[in-house]
């Protein structure tokens, strides 16, 4: 099968998923008036407090990017980390495609190669292991609680095992010169067999070396900041998710605000599954079930789920199309200072 052949299966796949959730899962659960009911009963006050949650959590996605890469700039931080997650909020691939999205717009708007791989590997890191760790921190709220879910318990499992590989191949990598050169290496001569007439790679472990050392110094120097940044990024879009059970009238007697954080942790690691652009069908069936079982009401959860949705991924899709748009009008940018002293 040939890649174009692969792309057309896995988006037939993908949209067959997403009517199959749209057109009979979700109505299953409530009916589509009941939830639009729900909706237009919102007041006012609702309504800017979820604007001003929305353009928040837009805003703090630029955070990480400042840290480590300081020459981006904010402006254009978050031009690109809304057409990166937009790209991958239309395509399957999870947050690999977002990451190779957003090296490739970085390169073409010039900035040094060696700079942007900082950028991508330490984002990607430290945005994959909070994503996984936070259904953790969610089971371990829940059982102080006196609560329990054991789906949520799975998915801490999960975090916790995914967490540990990424922080143990991340860890022999920056600590242990041998092991990067015998990866490096290794990569070396894989990327050289999948290239096509068979022509070899320029980079070897020694490059790899190269990066570890520089990228060892950076990490020391900003993982305090971008610990930080990657929080309040996170974070504000879970103040999104609480504010959409709220606005629908699911009150804390049905769904705690431990509850609902815990929801909202298991959505997030759907949400970076390759399954379908975005996790959309798998993320809507599985959190509005995860409301439904802490006690939710069918209409207030779906309705919940539906506008979570829709001020996490609508604004993104748009404000990524403009800027995708817009990214090469401001021309080809050289970076003034190198990233690691």
């Amino acid at each position: 099968m040939t890649r174009r052949q692969r792309l057309v299966a896995g988006a037939v796949v993908s949209v067959a998923i997403i009517g199959v959730t749209f057109a009979y899962a979700l109505p299953r659960l409530a009916g589509y008036g009941a939830v639009w009911r729900q909706v237009r009963g919102l007041g006012w006050w609702w309504l800017l407090a979820l604007l001003g949650a929305t353009a928040g959590n837009v805003a703090t996605f630029a955070l990480p990017w400042i840290v480590v890469l300081p020459t981006l700039g904010f402006m254009r931080a978050l031009r690109m980390t809304q057409a990166s997650t937009a790209f991958s909020l239309v395509m399957p691939g999870g947050a690999p495609l977002g990451m190779a999205a957003s090296f490739a717009m970085l390169r073409a708007s010039g900035l040094a190669g060696a700079d942007v791989g900082f950028a991508v590997a330490l984002t990607g890191i430290w945005n994959q292991v909070s994503t996984f760790l936070f259904p953790v921190a969610a089971v371990l709220a829940l059982a102080a609680e006196g609560t329990s879910s054991p789906s949520l318990r799975l998915a801490a499992f999960i975090g916790v095992g995914v967490s540990a590989v990424i922080l143990a191949i991340a860890a022999a990598m920056l600590w242990k010169p041998a092991f990067s050169q015998r990866m490096g290496d290794l990569a070396a001569r894989v990327a050289t067999r999948l290239r096509r007439r068979n022509r070899s790679v320029t980079w070897s472990g020694e490059s790899l070396l190269r990066f570890r050392a520089d990228l060892l110094r950076l990490v020391r120097r900003s993982w305090p900041a971008l610990t930080v940044a990657t929080l309040l990024n996170q974070l504000s879009g879970y103040l999104l998710f609480e504010l959409s059970v709220r606005a629908t009238g699911i009150p804390y007697s049905q769904v705690s605000v431990v509850e609902s954080f815990a929801a909202w942790s298991l959505a997030r690691l759907l949400t970076s599954l390759p399954l379908t652009p975005g996790g959309i069908g798998f993320v809507e069936v599985g959190l509005t079930g995860i409301l439904l079982g802490f006690g939710a009401g069918h209409a207030a959860a779906v309705a919940a789920v539906l506008i979570y949705r829709g001020f996490s991924v609508v604004p993104t899709l748009v404000l990524g199309l403009l800027a995708v748009a817009t990214w090469r009008r401001g021309g080809r940018r050289a970076v003034d200072s190198p990233l690691v002293p």
